[in-house]
């Protein structure tokens, strides 16, 4: 009785002044999309992109068209963000336009693999780049390389239980430092081609075909190019965190995108003023490989530089993720507990302690490439069926207040070439597209004992409140306080519809 009372007054003296804190501005908000789309595919997805596209100059013409695309879908995400102004981003939308498993399966599949099995890969990358200087004429150990990783992640998460602001400020820094070092290839490259080192990129050459291109190949090449634009949506897992996110998440997205296309074609372009197509196809690692040609005695500024992109990365892929479980718990789909945030600092510690948990794991195990290879699919298929229900919604609810609107064209376009995508990707990759679909399956069963079965045993209660409450007392925090006027747009409409 006593605990029960505690947890009471814990409860109804904090939750009234506790809630998330909106500490990203305009200028950080642009930052986390820019920080979570360049982290290592930049780095890596030109060899691939080139050796689906045939040629030096269609590989550019993947590359502007993939920003392309990818601001068709932020336009839409910015249209449904101010409209359900929730975090969580795909889970958040898909669970109000088409109700609880549909959500919960997205949530189920990017909680129990996708991201940390993304956040596994991206610090793995990270100590391999570290750890090379030491190891210039071998591959780096395997425990070495996992247990940097290790120590990485639990920095990281440590950072952002402590401080919102102290995690966007970590995300600022190395969005600069990350653009930075794309500036230096980028001028150097102009260098090569202001002396004429140019001939990968004269039309008459551009356009040489390696293979006769077709149709299948060239959505193979657009998939390695959306693998680097990957994170362009991730500013709608923290909305609620958004300084008046009606005003700054469409800027940021606006400003973002574009702003991304122009470095990765110019950095393309640069990579293609010193090195052969021959020579870009035979590197595991283009940006070192341009180091070593043009850079001479600096060119360890290229690892360097390729280990702090992933790092922070590693840290946006965090603070975004954490949101993820944030919101599924506020919905009822996850533990109470991971809804709860920091009583002083306003930080969802248990949802990140969570992330930081899994993402461990899935270092132990060591396979993150091939799970990266299964759960690819979920994740282009969580986009289209989010930006249906922009469709569905526009239908459903036609008097539903949207501060920004879209013209149709836009999502249709959209999913006009996420099914051709999709299409090829089923037929190219059945068996790695079908083990995605069995992992984001899994989550039927546990959806209908977990979240449908209502009359579970009492003794399950107990234990599930008592966990709660050790968990509260442990990470010191509790249930916040939602923002009424965040979600007026959503509710004030609902009863004209």
């Amino acid at each position: 009785m006593e605990d029960k009372e505690k947890k009471k007054a814990i409860n109804s003296s904090s939750s009234d002044r506790v809630t998330l804190k909106k500490e990203i501005g305009l200028l950080s908000a642009c930052a986390i999309i820019i920080g979570n789309i360049i982290g290592s595919g930049i780095f890596i997805s030109p060899k691939g992109v080139l050796e689906h596209a045939g040629s030096v100059g269609l590989s550019l013409i993947v590359w502007v068209c993939g920003g392309g695309i990818c601001a068709l879908g932020s336009m839409c995400y910015a249209e449904l963000g101010v409209t359900i102004p929730k975090s969580g981003g795909d889970y958040s939308y898909v669970t109000e336009i088409f109700g609880g498993l549909v959500g919960f399966l997205l949530l189920w599949s990017a909680v129990l693999i996708m991201y940390p099995t993304t956040l596994a890969v991206i610090a793995l990358t990270f100590s391999n780049y570290v750890l090379q200087p030491a190891f210039q004429h071998c591959l780096p150990p395997f425990i070495a390389t996992r247990l940097l990783a290790t120590i990485c992640i639990l920095f990281l998460t440590w950072v952002n239980c402590s401080s919102v602001r102290w995690a966007t400020r970590i995300q600022d820094v190395f969005t600069v430092g990350k653009l930075l070092a794309l500036a230096l290839i980028i001028v150097v490259g102009l260098v090569q081609i202001c002396r004429g080192h140019y001939d990968a990129l004269r039309p008459s050459v551009a356009f040489e075909f390696s293979q006769d291109p077709s149709v299948g190949q060239i959505a193979l090449a657009f998939l390695q190019a959306s693998f680097a634009y990957s994170g362009w949506n991730f500013l709608n897992y923290v909305t609620e965190e958004v300084v008046e996110p009606r005003k700054n998440l469409p800027r940021a997205i606006y400003i973002s995108i574009p702003l991304v296309t122009l470095v990765y074609t110019m950095t393309n372009i640069a990579y293609f003023s010193s090195m052969t197509p021959q020579e870009l196809l035979a590197s595991n690692a283009v940006a070192v490989t341009f180091g070593e040609k043009l850079l001479g005695m600096f060119s360890w500024v290229m690892p360097i530089s390729v280990a702090l992109s992933t790092f922070g990365g590693i840290n946006g892929y965090l603070f975004t993720s954490s949101r993820l479980c944030f919101s599924g718990a506020r919905e009822g789909h996850l533990p109470y507990l991971l809804a709860m945030i920091h009583l002083k600092n306003c930080t969802p510690i248990p949802a990140l302690l969570v992330c930081c948990i899994a993402t461990i794991v899935i270092l132990c195990i060591g396979e993150t490439h091939n799970l990266i290879n299964y759960v690819s699919f979920i994740n282009y298929l969580s986009y289209g069926v989010t930006i249906a229900g922009l469709l569905y919604l526009r239908k459903k609810r036609p008097n539903l207040a949207r501060p920004i609107k879209v013209s149709m064209l836009i999502p249709i376009a959209y999913l006009v070439f996420w099914a051709v995508l999709l299409g090829f990707s089923l037929y190219s990759e059945p068996v790695v597209c079908g083990l995605g679909m069995v992992i984001m399956l899994t989550g039927v069963p546990v959806y209908f004992v977990g979240v449908q079965w209502k009359n579970k045993p009492k003794w399950l209660y107990r234990l599930v409140e008592r966990v709660t409450y050790v968990g509260q007392k442990v990470c010191y925090v509790v249930f916040p306080q939602g923002d009424p006027s965040e979600t007026e747009p959503l509710t004030a409409s609902k009863a004209n519809d």
